[in-house]
């Protein structure tokens, strides 16, 4: 069995969407899903689910080997970014493959503070035609790592960020369990 851990910051729609998506795989599980916020409701999604979950800080992060040591001795096979929004430190990148999502284009509208509905605002201030998801492997740098995988949308002439945001959405949660599962099954 390959074990996922999922790392999420905010509301964990699209972990809800990965759990719900590996919840009766033969090979492939959601192991945990962890959180650098004690409020962020994708705890509470993942309860739901019976999924493990918890709450890390900056110093166990950063600082030391303690999340590391977690993830290990739980045989993580794959950490998922869902929602993510710290830098991953090398101690788990030279680990663990990493996999991000991220609601735009790379290398358009990527890097620190590219996120959420800041890409969007960006996408049509610019008066952007096209947008889209990019699925990638994590790096030392921001929305740098390798493309997995992209998918495009139309940005609409009268497209608001939460518009343009709510087919972004839809594309995320039709593409992103697959291309993890392709990845795991390689």
């Amino acid at each position: 069995m390959k074990n996922i851990a999922i790392l999420a910051s905010g509301s964990g729609t699209n972990a809800q969407n990965i759990i719900q998506h590996f919840q009766n795989h033969s090979t492939v599980r959601v192991d945990s899903v962890w959180s650098n916020r004690a409020d962020a409701y994708v705890l509470e999604r993942a309860a739901k689910y019976g999924i493990d979950n918890g709450v890390f800080t900056r110093q166990e992060f950063y600082q030391s080997e303690e999340f590391l040591n977690l993830l290990k001795s739980r045989n993580i096979d794959l950490i998922v970014l869902a929602g993510f929004l710290w830098l991953v430190p090398t101690n788990l990148i030279h680990t663990f493959p990493i996999i991000n999502i991220h609601p735009a284009l790379l290398p358009a509208y990527g890097g620190k503070g590219m996120y959420g509905n800041k890409v969007h605002e960006a996408v049509i201030t610019n008066k952007e035609k096209e947008s889209g998801i990019t699925i990638h492997m994590v790096d030392e740098v921001y929305d740098h790592g390798a493309v997995l995988h992209q998918e495009r949308c139309p940005v609409l002439p009268d497209d608001t960020p939460k518009t343009l945001a709510e087919r972004i959405h839809q594309l995320e949660y039709q593409h992103f369990p697959k291309v993890i599962e392709n990845f795991l099954m390689k």
